[in-house]
């Protein structure tokens, strides 16, 4: 599962620079309150790209390769509605793209429960 560790490694390196690009470019740019949610936006990407490089470790060890390809989606699609939906709220103001943020949330639960299911299934 080589496209979990890869999509993992280059979204951990997004979220370093969109974090640098946060600390940095739009602290006079943005509210206090714009920089709070560009920060959450970056930390939930991050803690979903190691998700990924976990997922990518983890079907090396016999957990259900299935499983933990949809919990990858998951991660990913997270990524892209939770994360990208706050970005693109703080950095063009577009009000409509806040209801996709909570359909993100609900992918990385999805995938945590995935990662938990496969993990049950190896037990058993």
């Amino acid at each position: 599962m080589g496209a979990p560790l890869v999509a993992g490694g280059l979204l951990a390196l997004l979220a370093v620079l969109a974090g640098a690009f946060g600390a940095h470019g739009l602290r006079s740019l943005v509210s206090e309150r714009g920089l709070e949610v560009f920060q959450t936006a970056v930390t939930y990407q991050m803690y979903h790209s190691i998700a990924l490089v976990l997922v990518a470790v983890l079907s090396g060890l016999g957990l259900s390769r299935r499983l933990l390809c949809w919990a990858s989606g998951f991660y990913l699609a997270g990524i892209l509605l939770f994360s990208g939906s706050l970005y693109l709220l703080v950095l063009t103001d577009i009000r409509w793209i806040g209801p996709v943020t909570p359909l993100g949330g609900g992918c990385f639960m999805v995938g945590w429960a995935l990662l938990v299911m496969s993990a049950i299934r190896r037990n058993k």
